[in-house]
């Protein structure tokens, strides 16, 4: 199902990873805490009406209304949510009655059933079920799903005896049920909006886009938007960016998503036609090579402009460009002690920070880029200087917030910098590379489009 390919590099972590809702659910949460943020529950927005300074959302708490005045609203409510209805997007596409399951948790012992695989039992055409083992629902736990055209799947969802019993029926071996923990019914909807924004109101993952879950693309493809509207929402607020920073929200992701919802209904339509639900990962899934080269605030002073735009294209290591994933380099040595004991680039780059990285044969080659970086506020912006494991007489005295050697040649490899070469790369807070300058002159250049007055 997923072709094995042993970590790099550049690519630390190349495995998926299944995680139910119920256990993402406390990872996120737990996340939140540490910002002093919770979730409420029990609370459902009814509407909210926008202004030039702010919007006012219409709340319903345990079944009280009561209103709330924002500067933002973001609906991460889901397809069936009412952002993205109140702010007037469309959601064109189609719902695809060929292909409808109920799937959900279910806690069951079956004789001989080996929790190391994923089963499928019976043909999609008539009756079919998968079986996936999942321990965050229990030692028994497993995520099932059920195709049978020949049944009222909404009748079906109702009833656990009916689910019961066709597990039962396909399985080929003695079957012993505990309980079901949820079900629900599914249907392929394939939809996205035409924008993901208007006014103070945003949209992002579900209720922005639905697809096929064949490529296994949802949950990535929602976070991906999140960060990308989240950091340059964070600059706005806090003053330090013009509110057209956020047009680009809407201009960097819809290319890519709409590249995703071909992608993942070709892998359906595939699926359905050889009725192989569970098919062979392509490498373009693990989302490594999408990126944002078409986009306007992207500088690469490396690159020939008028490429065609390929948002969700393959990974290719002999090309590194402005709007790509920034690569990670392990094995780097840190000659002065700032704030971090990062020893990967991974370790270095922060959500609330743009990251400059000069690659440098000498820390005295990086003092005009270090001086031009002195525009701009210390709590968004920090440096490093990358130097090669063959440079001498190395000196720690640089305004830079990192002096880096990197002792393995990865990140050099990486970020393909020659040797002797200056060149510098800006690394967005969503781990985007912003820029790909030579120098200083290039680097306002692209600051210029992020930041206010400078």
């Amino acid at each position: 199902m997923v072709p094995h390919i042993e970590p790099n590099p550049t690519i630390p972590f190349h495995v998926p990873k299944l995680i139910g809702q119920q256990l993402l659910d406390v990872i996120l949460r737990r996340h939140l805490e540490k910002f002093s943020c919770s979730v409420e529950m029990g609370t459902e927005l009814r509407s909210f009406e926008q202004f030039d300074k702010g919007v006012t959302a219409v709340l319903a708490k345990n079944g009280i209304l009561e209103t709330f005045d924002t500067k933002w609203v973001i609906g991460a409510d889901g397809a069936k949510g009412i952002a993205r209805k109140q702010l007037g997007l469309t959601f064109l596409g189609e719902t695809r009655d060929d292909v409808r399951m109920v799937m959900g948790d279910i806690r069951l012992h079956g004789v001989g059933l080996d929790r190391t695989y994923w089963h499928r039992f019976g043909s999609f055409k008539t009756r079919a079920v998968s079986l996936r083992p999942t321990d965050e629902v229990g030692e028994d736990g497993w995520q099932f799903v059920i195709a049978a055209p020949d049944i009222d799947l909404t009748k079906l969802a109702q009833s656990e005896e009916l689910i019961m019993e066709i597990i039962a029926s396909l399985v080929p071996t003695k079957v012993t049920f505990n309980k079901i923990i949820w079900v629900s019914e599914f249907r392929a909807n394939i939809r996205m909006v035409n924008k993901l924004s208007e006014g103070r109101g945003f949209v992002v993952g579900d209720a922005a886009h639905v697809h096929s879950p064949t490529g296994g693309q949802g949950l990535n493809s929602g976070i991906q938007d999140a960060f990308n509207l989240g950091w340059k929402l964070a600059l706005v607020e806090k003053g330090l960016a013009n509110k057209s920073l956020l047009e680009t929200y809407s201009a960097e992701r819809l290319p890519v998503i709409s590249e995703m919802l071909d992608k993942t209904t070709t892998i359906l339509n595939q699926a359905v036609k050889t009725e192989n639900m569970v098919t062979t990962r392509s490498p373009i899934l693990f989302m490594l090579g999408i990126n944002y080269r078409f986009s306007s605030i992207v500088v690469d002073e490396f690159s020939t402009p008028g490429k065609p735009i390929n948002a969700y294209g393959m990974l290719d290591d002999d090309r590194l460009e402005a709007g790509d994933r920034a690569p990670d380099a392990p094995n780097i040595l840190q000659m002065r002690r700032g704030e971090s004991d990062a020893k990967t680039l991974f370790g270095l780059y922060r959500p609330s920070y743009h990251t400059v990285l000069v690659f440098t044969s000498s820390v005295a080659g990086a003092t005009p880029i270090l001086g031009a970086l002195e525009a701009y506020a210390k709590s968004v912006v920090q440096s490093a200087v990358i130097l090669p494991s063959s440079a001498t007489g190395i000196t720690v005295a640089s305004p830079a917030d990192f002096v880096l050697v990197d002792q393995g040649g990865h990140a050099y490899s990486a970020y393909l910098v020659e040797a002797g070469q200056t060149k510098v790369f800006v690394i967005r807070p969503d781990g985007v590379i912003g820029a790909v300058v030579h120098g200083a002159e290039g680097m306002k250049k692209y600051f210029s489009g992020i930041f206010l007055g400078v």
